[in-house]
């Protein structure tokens, strides 16, 4: 039989996601948590290059392929279905509800399912899923098999970053309407401020774009607030840009935090302070949930990735009245 990452993990006592950085990750590991995974692998007798018995073909739905984010993400699903030599079907729902549930319902007809921060009511997605094995990557769907990037610990740093700065007034830039990482961005955001005695406004919903951010920038400056936290990188620089348009620099005048980290968030200059949040290892740690739902394994809870705060160069003190 088979031995999985999820094999591992219990046989060394850690995380499903701790097991999987020792592979991919080593070095975000301290050295005796690294040397029980591997003592537990080479016990259980597993090579991470090992496929999986059985080649399957593997459905995958995205809310939107053009995202940098999401291209990551199915960089991560693509390298771990390599090793299991699973061929891959990608559907991208351009942030349609009704596109998303056709593409649910066609791709139910492949082995198994990768449903990439679905959009679409939590019960509606798994009555469209049917029978067919899924794994929901960036959302808490209930009974499934679910992996998630936090949504908790990097956005609280950054508002403990921006209130230690000085902050007293920050705006939370929203993205997709349906997005579940929206949701819980911004409530812990509001929960952070409210904790700290700091004012937070919520702005409207935006496409998760840079064109989404720069017709953000307006409403950010009308709220009066000294900072910003987007819902994701590309919103940030889509604000900052926005902002520039309308005469004003950051972080002069307006500090900009973002989140995911991708790559054009560490060589804009400013240099983007942001969340980086472990996307690939989303991805690949989807398949290897997959590969056990495809193998009949019930869902046995969440496994979520941590984050982290980027401090660069669009965050600094607010500037002083009159100067």
């Amino acid at each position: 039989m088979t031995v999985t990452l999820t094999d591992i993990a219990r046989h060394a006592g850690v995380s499903l996601a701790t097991a999987s950085r020792a592979f991919g990750e080593p070095e975000r590991l301290a050295p005796a948590t690294l040397r029980r995974v591997h003592e537990a692998a080479a016990e259980l007798g597993y090579e991470s290059t090992q496929t999986p018995s059985g080649e399957k073909t593997i459905a995958i739905v995205f809310p939107d392929v053009a995202s940098p984010v999401y291209a990551a993400q199915l960089k991560g699903i693509q390298s771990q279905a390599w090793q299991g030599r699973h061929a891959t079907v990608v559907f991208d729902s351009d942030e349609d509800l009704r596109r998303e549930r056709e593409q649910i319902e066609r791709a139910r007809a492949f082995d198994g399912m990768l449903l990439c921060s679905p959009r679409l009511p939590a019960d509606e997605v798994v009555a469209l899923a049917g029978t067919t094995p899924f794994v929901v990557l960036n959302r808490i769907i209930e009974d499934a098999h679910c992996v998630v990037m936090d949504t908790e610990q990097g956005p609280r740093q950054a508002v403990e970053h921006l209130v230690a700065l000085g902050h007293r007034h920050i705006a939370y830039a929203s993205g997709p309407a349906h997005s579940w990482a929206d949701i819980r961005r911004g409530g812990t955001i509001a929960r952070a401020c409210e904790d700290l005695g700091v004012r937070m406004t919520r702005l409207s919903h935006q496409a998760a774009s840079i064109q989404g951010g720069r017709a953000a920038a307006a409403t950010v400056v009308a709220s009066g607030a000294t900072a910003v936290i987007a819902y994701n990188d590309l919103i940030a620089l889509g604000i900052e840009a926005g902002v520039a348009d309308l005469g004003l620099r950051c972080p002069d005048d307006l500090s900009i935090i973002g989140n995911d980290d991708i790559d054009l968030a560490s060589v804009t200059r400013p240099g983007l302070t942001t969340v980086r949040l472990a996307i690939g290892r989303c991805g690949a740690l989807g398949v290897e949930l997959l590969t056990r739902a495809m193998a009949g394994a019930r869902p046995d809870g969440v496994v979520d990735l941590d984050s982290q705060l980027i401090v660069r160069g669009s965050t600094a003190p607010p500037r002083t009245p009159g100067h």
